[in-house]
């Protein structure tokens, strides 16, 4: 008897450690389950916050890059000037990359909190499961890993564009004529800005219906370009609004023609050698070369900010309304229409389509210069 009665004991503390050693009882699996939920939510409102800090600092830097190319076109600078300018952009510049791995840190706490939660859910369906005398459920397969917030090709041409900006930069002498240098200087800060432009755009620091105007916006003046480079000969393809190899090829092209810094994007100086070469066809080539301008005179006359005549003549007096525009818009003052200025515009239109306003914005220049 005694024997059986140690058995039975046996088997009683056996039960009870094998019983210890099991995953949690369905309460404790549920407490899991809502610290897990708890950690997810937690981590998707710090990446929506790093999110938009990115995107603050990316405004900011992208608005710095342009402020560096106006030392070049808007206060003669020396060469010097040219040299030492870029030292302003060495903080907005760490800010950004700072920004840029907190935000992909944060996304990396998100997929941990997300497989945190689902290996929590499986553990809870398990023990409800075992509870109810049921066949454990089979786990649901692994969720992919997310996307990163920016492609890597994008990523890399960023990298590369501030590899050669620093490229330009080194490459400037106290002996570099001035035109070259400024030539240089621009077509880099404008290829660097350009892609920190596609970033700010990828990265989603528009809303949807922004980025809808903004993509159809871009559509819109790649198509004008490519409209302007074939009357000029540079271009064969078709305009499809896509800014693409043979965009970019020809626009070398038409840099190489002038002896400009072959970039492929369009810089100040590619600007004013495609409209020359439009003027110099004369006919319909000339009437495009100054549609353009016109319509951004027109679109700063109807929202207030131009007083000068609207003949499509590109005059730095136009870019400081268009800055100005732009700072009141709440996007990035390039003095440039890009994609987010344009998007931004679109819905500016429509509200200056009532009577025109009585006073002048303080911040418009004088026409004309």
């Amino acid at each position: 008897m005694r024997l059986v009665m140690r058995i039975c004991a046996a088997c009683a503390l056996t039960i009870m450690l094998v019983g210890c050693g099991d995953d949690p009882d369905p309460e404790r699996a549920e407490d899991r389950v809502a610290k897990a939920q708890k950690a997810l939510a937690d981590a998707q409102a710090e990446f929506a916050t790093k999110t938009t800090e990115f995107c603050t600092s990316t405004a900011t830097y992208i608005t710095a890059l342009d402020r560096y190319a106006d030392v070049l076109t808007d206060t003669a600078p020396t060469v010097g000037d040219v040299k030492d300018a870029g030292k302003s952009l060495a903080a907005p510049r760490d800010d950004v990359v700072a920004k840029a791995g907190a935000v992909t840190q944060a996304q990396e706490d998100v997929a941990d909190a997300q497989k945190d939660l689902a290996e929590a859910t499986a553990a809870l369906a398990a023990e409800q499961a075992k509870a109810s005398g049921l066949p454990t459920p089979t786990p649901p397969p692994a969720s992919p890993s997310a996307a990163p917030l920016v492609s890597s090709p994008t990523v890399n041409r960023v990298k590369q564009a501030d590899a050669d900006f620093t490229t330009a930069q080194q490459g400037i002498t106290d002996q570099t004529p001035l035109k070259q240098a400024s030539q240089q200087f621009n077509a880099a800060a404008v290829a660097l800005q350009m892609s920190w432009l596609r970033l700010f755009h990828e990265a989603g620091c528009l809303d949807d219906e922004q980025q809808k105007q903004a993509e159809a916006a871009a559509r819109a003046y790649t198509s004008a370009l490519q409209q302007s480079l074939a009357g000029a000969g540079y271009y064969q393809g078709a305009v499809d609004g896509i800014y693409g190899p043979a965009t970019v090829d020809a626009v070398s092209a038409l840099q190489k023609a002038h002896g400009l810094p072959v970039t492929g994007t369009v810089d100040k100086a590619t600007d004013a050698a495609l409209q020359a070469d439009l003027q110099a066809k004369g006919g319909a080539a000339a009437q495009q070369a100054t549609a353009s301008t016109a319509a951004v005179q027109q679109t700063l006359k109807l929202a207030g900010y131009w007083t000068g005549p609207v003949d499509g003549a590109w005059t730095p007096a136009l870019t400081e309304a268009l800055k100005a525009f732009q700072t009141a818009l709440g996007v990035p003052a390039t003095g440039t229409v890009d994609a987010a200025t344009v998007a931004a515009v679109q819905k500016a239109i429509a509200d200056a389509k009532q009577p025109a306003p009585t006073t002048t914005p303080t911040t418009t220049p004088s026409a004309g210069g």
